[in-house]
Formats: structure tokens, sequence, C-alpha cells
């Protein structure tokens, strides 16, 4: 019965992420329709000795979900399965999108408490590694987990909540994926709600100089810094009863202008000329900064409208968290080094966010307060661009400061490191082994951290 499923796996088929930075072609590919296709694809897997790895949209910056053997997509587990309007939960299947959950959330009054710069990902990826928004009271997507069903490599489905098995619940609620396949999630929402943006310019030592005060000051605090410069864009959220105000067909076109055809297609190609001219970054960065962020801005509007983050084209990314104490050291050591080492060039945005400190085993908040910081470099029309100095200074100035990686984002860390980076790290592979004895869900990402 095993074998009558391999002819369900697509061969030739090469997956690569958002940013087209990592990539693989499995053995086979799989898009299983139901539980049993699941069952069916483990017990092949054991029968051939194969890895398996799930993928849910790609977005990740990085090869986690990648594998040479089976790969799994769960874009046909994507059903709502139940609302429960007086407690505020909906369980859905693990392939569900979030933009989708979003959609359908707000049809029954309900929205998410709290979502990050981008939807189009699954919700069990986005669980997985910990994916995170804004707000020094509000936890990750993972904190918001209720109960998950997962199907173990042994091909049973085991259901985990804080109330059956405490560790193990901590252990699956950032898992990597290295635990099982997530079947279905119940998850905790909040009545339907609009967000009020302000943001305004401000220099960064006067942010980081105040930076208890606009902790304080509103739900959802963000800035972003642009390198070589000494200007950040400050967002300050807060739920509001306000009336949303559809914007009129020139408003539209107005943004349509400024964010897309300056601010995206305008700054690829400047971008791109800065290839060839790499000192022109900084200029590039002060013109952008002026052009678009140097105005005061308000606006309401549905939660995930606010939330969300255009990314703009493709791009190399890090992140790491410290310990929101740190905040200040970091951009200023970041901002030094900048200043030492006037060979690199640096895009915009360096994205600062800040998330409460949960119990989940290998969670970048385990424990603390934190603060995210994520750097990027984009790739204009697809070219590549050297990052690698400025990614091994930024993660040397994480680590001397009590950072933790984004388990999303490409990092170098080994499994010594990390033991020492978080306190459970040995406890969370005790728990991973003991589910999966045979290493069915590890690939080439899981086998550099364990």
């Amino acid at each position: 019965m095993s074998y009558s499923i391999k002819s369900r796996g697509k061969t030739g088929i090469l997956f690569t992420n958002w940013s087209n930075t990592f990539f693989c072609r499995p053995e086979l590919f799989f898009v299983p329709e139901n539980v049993h296709h699941l069952k069916e694809i483990i017990r092949l897997a054991h029968l051939e000795n194969k890895k398996i790895r799930v993928v849910g949209c790609g977005h990740s910056p990085s090869d986690i979900a990648c594998s040479k053997d089976y790969l799994i997509s769960l874009r046909q587990f994507d059903r709502i399965l139940h609302v429960d309007p007086e407690r505020h939960q909906v369980k859905v299947e693990g392939g569900v999108m979030v933009v989708d959950l979003i959609s359908y959330l707000e049809k029954h009054g309900l929205a998410l408490r709290i979502a990050g710069s981008v939807s189009s990902l699954t919700l069990a990826g986005a669980i997985c590694t910990a994916t995170h928004g804004s707000g020094v009271n509000f936890g990750n997507l993972s904190t918001l987990v209720v109960s998950m069903e997962i199907l173990t490599s042994a091909g049973e489905i085991i259901e985990v909540s804080r109330d059956n098995d405490l560790e193990l619940f901590q252990a699956a609620c950032c898992s990597l994926g290295a635990l099982g396949i997530i079947i279905s999630i119940t998850y905790q929402c909040e009545k339907a709600y609009s967000l009020e943006l302000n943001q305004y310019p401000c220099p960064l030592h006067t942010v980081l100089e105040n930076l208890e005060v606009h902790l304080k000051s509103s739900e959802h605090f963000r800035f972003l810094w642009f390198p070589h410069t000494p200007g950040t864009v400050v967002s300050h959220i807060n739920r509001t009863t306000k009336k949303i105000v559809m914007p009129s067909r020139l408003s539209k076109w107005h943004s349509w202008f400024w964010e897309y055809l300056v601010g995206y297609y305008v700054l690829e190609l400047s971008y791109y000329i800065s290839t060839l001219i790499p000192s022109s970054v900084p200029f590039i960065n002060r013109l952008f900064y002026n052009l678009l962020y140097s105005k005061p801005r308000k606006r309401v509007d549905q939660s995930q409208n606010i939330f969300n983050f255009e990314c703009l084209f493709k791009q190399y990314v890090n992140e790491w968290s410290i310990p929101i104490d740190k905040t200040a050291t970091v951009l200023i050591e970041l901002e030094n080094w900048f200043s030492q080492n006037t060979d690199v060039r640096a895009h915009f945005p360096i994205e600062v966010r800040f998330v409460k400190g949960d119990d989940l085993l290998i969670s970048p908040s385990h424990g603390r307060d934190s603060c995210y910081i994520n750097i990027i470099m984009y790739r204009p029309y697809g070219k590549l661009v050297d990052y690698i100095k400025y990614w091994n200074a930024y993660e040397d100035i994480m680590t001397q400061n009590g950072g933790r990686p984004h388990w999303a984002k490409a990092h170098k860390v080994g499994p010594m490191q990390l033991k020492e980076m978080y306190p459970m790290y040995a406890k969370f592979c005790q728990i991973r082994k003991k589910l999966d004895p045979t290493d069915t869900f590890v690939n080439s990402y899981m086998e550099r951290i364990l």
C-alpha cells in the first residue's frame, strides 16, 4: 500500500524560497489530500530510508524547509474546521494561509491578536519558527496556540496542549518542523478591531534615549532605521474605535505613485545602479528617507493592513533577538561599525521590533522581553550583492549582547552555541529525539543545529 502513494509524488520539481536565495530538488514532491496520504508518505519514507520536510509558502529566507528526499506541501490542508465565538477561538488545518485566516475571521467578527510583517505564509509555518510582530505586551504568534494535532514519524496523531503535556506543548509551539507534521491548530483570537497608526520621523539617538517612554506609549511600537543616516521612522499603533475612512481615487493614485512607483520601482533601479557605484548607497538611503518618510502620517485601518509591512523586492535577511535592555547598545555599536567600515554599504531599513517574553523551549523570546533587529540587503532584479562582512559583524555584535537567531532566517550558529543561547535547548532536543527517533523530519538545516 505504501508504494502506491509513490505515484502521487512529483519528480523534477525545483523548490525555491521567496527571495530565491535557497533552493532544492526533492526526489519526490507530494501534495497530499488527507491524513491517510500523509501516513502513507511517512511509511514509504521508512521503507526507502528517506527524510521528510514540510514546506509552507517558502517565505523563510533560509533552507529550513529544503529536502533532497521528500518534500510535502500542505496546500490541500487549508480548511477552517471550527469557530468558537464565545472563546474567540478557531480550529484550522495546518496548511491554512494566515492571510486567508484573517479574511475568514473578519466575517465572524474576530481577528488575530498580533500579526507579523508578512501574512502570506501558513499558520503552521509561522508557529514552527515563532514568527512575531511588535508590542512589548504581546508574545510571538506561537504563544497564542491553544492546542495542536501532530502526526509523528510513527504515524500516530497526538494532541498537545498546556493541559495534557506541558513540556511537549512548549516544544511543539516552536518546533522547526522537527517533531512531526502539524495537522490542525486551535488558535486564540480576539474580537475584530481597528488600529490607528501614528508614524513620524525621529533621530535614532532620540528614539534610543527615550526608548522606555516609547515602549509604554502604545500597544505596538516599532521603528525603522535608515543606515548611514541618523533618521528613523517611528510607528505607534493602538486599537481604536475611530471610523475607517476609505481613501478617495485621488488618494489611491497618490499612494501608488509614492509607495510603489517611487518606493518600489525607482528604489529597485537605484539599488541596482548602486551595485555599480557602491558609494551611492548612503545618498540613496537619505534620498528615500526624505522623499517617503520625512512627514508625519496618521491612518486608521483594519488590523492586518496596519501590522503588515511591504517587503518590496528580493533580499537577503538576517534577524536576531536580544534582551530588550540591550537595544540601544547594539544599535550604537552597529552605527559605530558602519562608521569604521566605510566599504560596507547597508540597505534600508533596519527594522526594530519588541516582543513579550514566553516559556516556549526554543522561542527566541524564551524567558525575557526581547528586541528583534532585522537587517536586509536587497537583490535588485535578482542581482547578487555582497553581504557577508555585514552579516558577520552583525552576528558578532548580537552574540556579544545575548543574541539568539530567528529560526526562519539563515544563520551559522551550531549546537554548542545554541545550548548556551537557549537554556532549554537540550530539553527540546531530547523531546525531538523521543518523538522522532528515526530522524525522519531532519534535513541539512536541522543536522547543522542538532
